[in-house]
């Protein structure tokens, strides 16, 4: 019988959550599998992932292929590694505990590459939202300004209004001094 490591799809629409199961080639994605090997939730940063190791190896030895998906998540975890390891202890390069504490020591290190990466993961995520406040605060500031040059332009405009008005004011009490000064001199020179 050929068998596959593959995922199983759970979840709601659009919040996928897998299980990771070891199933018959001719079995639908979602329908009848021999064993359960671990979940993954890809919806989380980073990934979350549970498998058993030991159980995942056992398959790999008995000939399941894994999908390509399951590989990438295999390898992520470590377990390709470790059945490379057991294959080095059946030929004779070094012995179970060597290879448990290469093994081990992989672990360690990658649990601190993870690290890195969420931090990283974390440090983008606050970068963005420093410049989408940055952003926000440059369109507050460039809005007031705008309204700050409108108000002063509706100032300077009312100031020039008022200015002409006064100009008209004094011309019009100019010209009426004028004619009131020359009908003053007409009725004198009337009169004489």
């Amino acid at each position: 019988m050929a068998t596959k490591i593959r995922l199983q799809r759970h979840g709601r629409k659009k919040a996928p959550f897998y299980h990771i199961v070891v199933a018959n080639v001719t079995s639908p994605r979602d329908g009848k599998f021999i064993e359960r090997l671990g979940t993954y939730n890809p919806t989380t940063v980073p990934a979350q992932i549970t498998i058993d190791v030991n159980k995942a190896v056992e398959w790999l030895q008995k000939g399941a292929q894994p999908t390509t998906t399951a590989t990438a998540i295999l390898r992520y975890k470590g377990v390709l590694y470790k059945k490379h390891l057991l294959r080095g202890v059946s030929k004779g390069s070094f012995t179970l505990e060597v290879a448990e504490q290469k093994f081990v020591e992989w672990q360690q290190s990658h649990e601190g590459a993870v690290m890195d990466h969420v931090k990283k993961v974390e440090a983008g995520e606050a970068a963005k939202k420093a410049a989408e406040i940055a952003r926000i605060n440059n369109k507050r500031l460039e809005e007031a300004s705008k309204k700050a040059a409108a108000e002063k332009e509706a100032a300077d405009a009312a100031a020039a209004a008022n200015a002409t008005v006064e100009a008209t004011e004094e011309a019009t009490a100019e010209v009426e001094t004028e004619v009131t000064d020359n009908a003053a001199t007409t009725e004198e020179t009337t009169n004489e």
